[in-house]
């Protein structure tokens, strides 16, 4: 028995010498890159409530899935999301509008997040008024606040629009207007209302969006140009490529057609068809590309 435990006991030290030349690791380092493999197949998107975001959001999650993954989506304020890629609790946002719009987030958080592709770019965004207002330019909302009911409507506080806006009451001298912050389908539906009505009505818009092929809209020049083009980005955290090599890749070949986005959304809006049903739709139209992506012969 004793040599029995001796022999033993040469090979678990002979088998640990052997994996530590092989750079093996301990028990509890072993279950640890288990866990870590198990994890890979589970991805998390973090998404605002913008149409903008759920779009390409719902196409991206099929590709994945169609990868193999396991694809979570938690909806939660943009600053949230910045927060939630820094810590890892977050792997995929797929709506960052660089490197104007969200800049101030981005200073915050570009130490810790990665620029993993653009999804388009040139993106047009600012404050809008229906083409019947005679008003062309910011400047030309000085002293008529009563007229636009004392202010611009928005969408929810915190997002970089919102920021910019901000400063543009600063900025154009519009001490009588209030920016009024509500969620896009509260904004949209403000709009809609005054519109039916023929009033006037400013409020913010960036392109994609559907607002675009419902009414005849016209963006209000901005001379002191606060609000610029933007490229939109898929973004994620640095340590992505070793946490989830395959899905990095994957997106790192994302990019998408603002006219395609804001036809999913038009769809939505006006037949209630789900982002779920659209995106496939879209990956059926782009297959080639999808397929690129994928790697797939």
């Amino acid at each position: 028995m004793k040599k029995q435990l001796i022999a033993n006991g040469l090979i678990m030290l002979l088998s640990l010498g052997i994996l530590t030349g092989c750079g093996a690791v301990s028990p509890n380092e072993t279950k640890n890159i288990v866990t870590n493999t198990e994890e890979d197949k589970v991805i998390t998107f973090g998404a605002t409530d913008w149409t903008s975001t759920e779009a390409p959001t719902a196409i991206a999650k099929l590709i994945l899935e169609e990868a193999g993954y396991t694809v979570k989506t938690k909806f939660l304020a943009q600053p949230i999301i910045f927060e939630g890629l820094k810590t890892e609790q977050v792997d995929f946002f797929m709506d960052a509008w660089l490197p104007y719009t969200e800049a101030a987030l981005w200073e915050k958080y570009k130490a810790d997040l990665i620029k993993v592709s653009a999804s388009y770019k040139n993106a047009p965004l600012g404050w809008v008024v229906p083409s019947y207002v005679e008003e062309n330019s910011i400047e030309e909302l000085k002293g008529k606040a009563s007229k636009f009911d004392n202010r611009v409507v928005t969408i929810s506080p915190g997002a970089g629009i919102v920021e910019i806006s901000k400063e543009a009451i600063k900025a154009y001298n519009l001490d009588d207007y209030t920016l009024l912050t509500s969620s896009e389908a509260a904004m949209l539906a403000e709009a809609k209302s005054k519109m039916s009505e023929k009033k006037p009505i400013v409020f913010t818009s960036w392109r994609p969006h559907s607002m675009f092929a419902m009414f005849d809209l016209k963006f209000l020049e901005d001379p002191k140009k606060l609000f610029k083009y933007d490229n939109v980005y898929v973004i994620s955290y640095k340590n992505i490529e070793k946490a989830h090599p395959k899905a990095y890749k994957i997106l790192s070949k994302w990019s998408i057609e603002i006219s395609d986005l804001e036809k999913m959304i038009l769809e939505k809006e006006k037949n209630e068809v789900p982002f779920a049903e659209s995106a496939k739709e879209w990956i059926t139209e782009h297959r080639e590309q999808v397929d690129q992506m994928l790697e797939k012969e």
